[in-house]
């Protein structure tokens, strides 16, 4: 029997893909999320391509992954996708340990974050 599969969360022209645990700050990757939001898709993939940022390469894989949710699961059109919403998450934060002077010590936080993108497709305005 089991339970009823539950309702799509987004609406049907819109498309998703989330990467988690990204070896990256969060307020780092939002910086990079920031450049993206509200692009076209080969925009996006073109500012992503050229980043300095070492984060831009997972930003682009997600944003690649998203399309091809896009094309493959919901029929979507390639070449009208928008990135509606580029969000990032907290994820944990690993602590370690690292030797100071005078026999003490000081606690080295290394965090993860998680990134969320949705694409939308769009009509064009003629």
């Amino acid at each position: 029997m089991g339970k009823s599969k539950a309702a799509r969360a987004l609406k049907d022209n819109e498309a998703k893909a989330i990467a988690k645990m990204l070896r990256v700050s969060p307020q780092k990757l939002n910086l990079v999320a920031q450049l993206i939001r509200g692009k076209t898709v080969p925009a996006a993939l073109a500012d992503l391509t050229f980043s300095k940022k070492r984060i831009a390469r997972d930003v682009k894989k997600t944003l690649e992954s998203a399309v091809a949710n896009a094309e493959n699961n919901h029929d979507l059109d390639v070449d009208s996708l928008v990135v509606a919403e580029a969000f990032v998450g907290k994820a944990l934060v690993m602590k370690r340990f690292a030797a100071r002077g005078r026999g003490r010590s000081s606690r080295i936080e290394k965090p993860f974050a998680n990134l969320t993108i949705v694409v939308r497709e769009v009509e064009e305005a003629a």
